[in-house]
């Protein structure tokens, strides 16, 4: 079995012989820190905390749901990323926030963007070149339109998770969160009724190279979790990028209509209309 989009992934050999095409922009998800240490030549920094999300009414680094549209659009342009841009995204971290950035590319209307298979561990397992020296792209005009089919609202998902034949919801959260053992800080612990549980990691390969798992060993953990190839799927976990990168997996087997509920339970476990279970 391959991968059904196999175009959504990119291998390191590619990215160490087209990082210095002009068409192409390689953004490393990293915390800054990290990215000082060390990165992939030619590689710039996403300089926003990577959930990439709206600030919250007290300023602190992000909010519940995703980058308003202008702010955005500014990002991408001072990052040198244009409408015509092949965007490569990596991180140290399984490709959990390469892959939300995948998504909010592509909720903005950008598709021409493939995530880095592997990310900075297998870069570094097989010895490719590193720098310390930050590449400073020249600005570019970024126009973004959104996308709301790939999106889940809280209104959506309150409707369509008490109908599971017609739809289905992913939880992507670690056994803690499922089971209510884990509240993460919310008011209320559960589930949404009726979701199927698979934690994201389990997507990916737990050697020095961190790669997707082959298609059809992830489609028998899908399988196994009861996510069918013929329904809508809403994915969400506690803040939309473990979500993000489940819904990444499932696009790269083919799954087709699969929203990312981006409030997720900081905000579903937080308000009084919202049914959970344990």
């Amino acid at each position: 079995m391959e991968y059904a989009r196999p175009e959504l992934l990119v291998e390191p050999e590619w990215v160490a012989e087209h990082a210095n095409d002009a068409n192409v922009r390689i953004i490393d998800c990293a915390v800054l820190e990290a990215y000082r240490r060390a990165h992939i030549p030619e590689a710039v920094h996403l300089p926003v905390h990577y959930y990439i999300k709206e600030k919250d009414p007290e300023g602190t680094d992000h909010g519940t749901l995703v980058m308003p549209k202008e702010e955005f659009e500014a990002l991408m342009g001072s990052l040198g990323v244009s409408n015509d841009t092949l965007v490569i995204t990596y991180d140290d971290n399984n490709a959990l926030v390469a892959s939300r950035l995948w998504w909010v590319l592509n909720y903005y209307g950008h598709t021409n963007v493939k995530v880095l298979n592997g990310g900075w561990h297998r870069w570094l397992t097989e010895g490719r070149p590193v720098t310390f020296h930050s590449t400073r792209a020249p600005k570019a005009t970024f126009t973004a339109t959104a996308h709301p089919e790939i999106l889940a609202t809280v209104e959506q998902l309150k409707d369509e998770h008490a109908n599971p034949s017609a739809c289905q919801v992913l939880d992507a959260r670690t056994d803690g969160e499922w089971d209510g053992t884990n509240n993460r800080g919310n008011r209320r612990a559960g589930r949404v009724p009726n979701a199927k549980h698979l934690e994201w990691v389990r997507f990916v390969t737990t050697d020095d190279r961190r790669v997707f798992l082959p298609a059809d060993e992830i489609q028998g953990l899908l399988d196994e979790a009861g996510i069918a190839r013929d329904k809508p799927t809403i994915t969400y976990c506690q803040g939309g990028i473990r979500a993000a990168h489940a819904a990444f997996t499932l696009t790269l087997l083919g799954y087709d209509n699969v929203r990312v509920y981006d409030g997720s339970m900081r905000e579903w476990a937080n308000r009084d209309d919202t049914p959970l279970v344990k």
